[in-house]
């Protein structure tokens, strides 16, 4: 059937589900709170080959933009290897139906600013318009399908809408006055870029369980080093008390938590210009209600994932194309949204657990880390040798565009 849709949320998951609603047959509208300015925010991120996959579904290619990232090594604090392995990949049989991404597909590190600026260019060449300056303040079914209201006095209407606005996603409450909203996992993140600080090869993800704190890195091939922290922060600071934290005070806070790791965490953080502005990190593990009257969530905003196992992007990147796919053969909106729901829920907070636990490994006491250590390593040379890594049914995952859905 076809339909018009109202995005709301020009992030990762709003742009691609509505590229994904256009190939479906389905138009779009993103409405985006902030002004174009603010693409430019943001670190980096890893791609591991289920966003990749998900993207070619729907015929995007990041090849232009970031690096192969195909291994990651893992250290303790004192130096100690506990393991190198692929890194967010698979080695799955190829192309075809029920088939994992295919071999030679590998992870992909960008800068958040470029994924920002490449989807919305390719949003642009489909013929979606996004609409800058437009943050939701309500929503409400009508005879025909949704009208939203924004803060700008302005309205727009739909058959349906699509809530990709984040963690303190608006929609998510306007569907469930009710639902839970995010959980703050203990962290704190930031990071940076340096530059001549020889780390290795290139594309290698460095990952270092330190004595204080976690820390990794990964060497562009022009030389650039793209890294990150993630200091414990046990009580949560607000917005307004991580922002008054200087320059000047994330440096020295982050010497004196690596000042006793082997490795090249100073001299990376002393060749940086410029640290990130730090920020808290939350995860969503369950809204018990993702749709109601023709409106729907997606992305962060129904089950974000802690940093800590890099798939936040390739779950909304999963969920716009599996909705689009939903939405194209369906035969009513609600059916579509109840079959989609079956196709997504246990899968994405299964990651959500997962990356909780793996969160949870970096703000262990110095006493804990110990044990850690010992429990990593030995878990490291057990799939090494045996191939079998628990976290391989995530990446396999694979989307057929082409696929028939069996709708609800």
């Amino acid at each position: 059937m076809t339909y018009t849709a109202l995005v709301v949320g020009g992030g990762i998951a709003g742009t691609t589900v509505a590229i994904a609603l256009r190939k479906a047959g389905i138009d779009a509208v993103v409405h985006e709170a902030y002004d174009r300015s603010a693409d430019n925010v943001g670190a980096f991120l890893t791609l591991a080959v289920n966003a990749l996959d998900a993207l070619r579904a729907i015929d995007l290619d990041l090849g232009d933009i970031g690096f192969d990232t195909p291994r990651i090594t893992i250290t303790s604090g004192s130096g100690r290897r506990l393991g190198r392995l692929p890194y967010g990949t698979t080695d799955g049989p190829g192309e075809g139906p029920g088939k994992g991404p295919g071999k030679g597909m590998v992870s992909r590190t960008v800068k958040r600013a470029d994924l920002y600026r490449f989807l919305r260019e390719q949003a642009d060449a489909r013929g979606v318009r996004i609409a800058y300056g437009k943050r939701l303040v309500d929503a409400a079914r009508t005879g025909g399908g949704v009208r939203a209201r924004f803060a700008d006095g302005s309205t727009a209407e739909a058959d349906l809408l699509i809530g990709a606005d984040g963690l303190r996603s608006r929609t998510r409450e306007i569907i469930d006055p009710a639902a839970p909203g995010a959980r703050y996992s203990g962290l704190l993140n930031t990071g940076g870029y340096a530059r001549a600080v020889p780390v290795g090869e290139p594309g290698m993800m460095h990952a270092v369980f330190g004595k204080r704190c976690f820390f990794a890195y990964t060497a562009h091939p022009d030389g650039e080093v793209w890294w990150a922290a993630n200091p414990a922060q046990a009580t949560e600071l607000t917005p307004a008390e991580v922002a008054a934290i200087t320059p000047a005070e994330w440096r020295a806070r982050l010497g004196e938590l690596f000042r006793r790791d082997r490795g090249p965490a100073l001299d990376i953080i002393e060749a940086t210009d410029e640290i990130f502005a730090g920020w808290n990190t939350y995860d969503v593990p369950s809204v018990p209600r993702w749709h109601r009257d023709q409106m729907i969530v997606i992305g962060d905003a129904a089950h974000a994932t802690a940093p800590s196992i890099g798939q936040g992007a390739a779950m909304a990147i999963e969920d716009a194309v599996v909705l689009a796919r939903c939405l194209r053969d369906g035969p009513g909106i609600d059916s579509a949204f109840a079959t989609y729901e079956g196709l997504r829920r246990e899968r994405v907070e299964r990651v959500v657990e997962q990356g909780n636990r793996t969160g949870g490994w970096k703000a262990l006491s110095p006493v804990a880390r110990v044990p850690r250590d010992v429990i990593m390593s030995l878990a490291m040379r057990h799939m090494a040798k045996t191939g079998n890594d628990p976290s391989q049914w995530i990446y396999e995952h694979h989307i057929d565009w082409d696929e028939l859905i069996k709708t609800a």
